[in-house]
């Protein structure tokens, strides 16, 4: 993931770069807030958490009221699994991983420089499932899976973003959605003893809502 970042920032500063030597009217934006993540899948039951989101977007014209916007994020996503421990306690586990984003958006500018829509694809690269290694141990809700077990989810996963953001040609709020569109589970598939302990394979999508503040510079 460390690689990752250094990229991102190298990308970042060169568009950053162009954008200023360009003078082109084209807009570059820097945008937090805070995410809900869903896991959807039969395997367990899963419950969505909140984790944050941030980065940068350039918004280019494209044709008459449409524009492409290119953007990077970091985001952490959450969420949670109920468990039993070793006491046969009921627990519910959260999970959390860090990725990177990267997305290119078409955009229709319903009102200009005050409401727009966006669609398009996000090619999300994130890391192993984190979690408190003091629940390593506990079983799964409805399996035989420990809490370890899924872990090693697929690292290079892609969404499709559908989203909408409102507000002044300075400052707007965006709220989005990111579907998963390929099996989040996957990697755990390669494995026949976790299958095993599944019942069945994997499969599982990401459903990430977001709503964040836009700053353009």
């Amino acid at each position: 993931m460390k690689k990752i970042f250094i990229w991102v920032f190298v990308l970042f500063s060169v568009s950053l770069s162009a954008q200023y030597g360009r003078r082109d009217g084209n807009r570059i934006g820097i945008s937090g807030g805070i995410t809900q993540t869903s896991l959807m899948t039969s395997n367990f039951d899963a419950n969505p958490e909140s984790g944050w989101i941030g980065g940068f977007s350039v918004r280019g014209n494209y044709y008459n009221n449409f524009s492409m916007v290119f953007g990077m994020q970091f985001t952490e996503s959450r969420f949670s699994v109920a468990s039993t421990t070793l006491l046969a306690q009921n627990k519910d586990v959260d999970y959390k991983f860090l990725a990177a984003q990267i997305r290119l958006l078409l955009s229709y500018n319903i009102v200009e420089d005050h409401l727009s829509i966006e669609l398009g694809p996000v090619l999300q690269v994130n890391d192993k499932l984190k979690f408190n290694r003091d629940d390593a141990k506990n079983t799964i809700a409805g399996t035989a899976l420990t809490v370890a077990d899924i872990e090693d989810v697929t690292k290079i996963n892609g969404n499709l973003y559908m989203g909408i953001s409102a507000g002044s040609k300075q400052v707007k709020a965006v709220l989005s959605y990111q579907y998963g569109v390929n099996n989040f589970l996957n990697n755990l598939n390669k494995s026949e003893e976790l299958t095993t302990k599944n019942n069945g394979d994997f499969k599982g999508h990401l459903g990430i809502l977001s709503g964040q503040l836009l700053i353009n510079l």
